[in-house]
């Protein structure tokens, strides 16, 4: 079954074509980027475009911060307590890597 709106979007489409809306666009004429994931290849550039990052990243930068904290804190009980948080978002980190090919 059609979208019910499918008449009025052609329509619109065609007179934006009629008035010139799609002349001269950037990448006219040049072939589409490979993607690996056609499936999800608009999502993909509409995340990396709007500056986001994939999971693993966000979680890598969290892990960071963690060694950092490792580093600067003497407290021994606080140390095994990052070393535990490390060891876990490290796992993480795997997974997300994992998902997000």
């Amino acid at each position: 079954m059609d979208h019910p709106l499918i008449d009025l979007i052609n329509q619109k489409i065609s007179e934006a074509e009629a008035d010139g809306a799609f002349d001269n666009l950037e990448g006219q004429g040049k072939p589409l980027p490979q993607v690996d994931d056609p499936e999800n290849a608009l999502l993909n550039r509409l995340v990396k475009e709007s500056g986001g990052v994939p999971e693993f990243v966000l979680l890598g930068r969290e892990l960071q911060k963690l060694r950092d904290e490792l580093r600067d804190t003497g407290d021994r009980t606080r140390r095994q307590d990052i070393l535990k948080e490390m060891s876990i978002m490290e796992a993480r980190i795997d997974i997300a890597r994992k998902a997000h090919r």
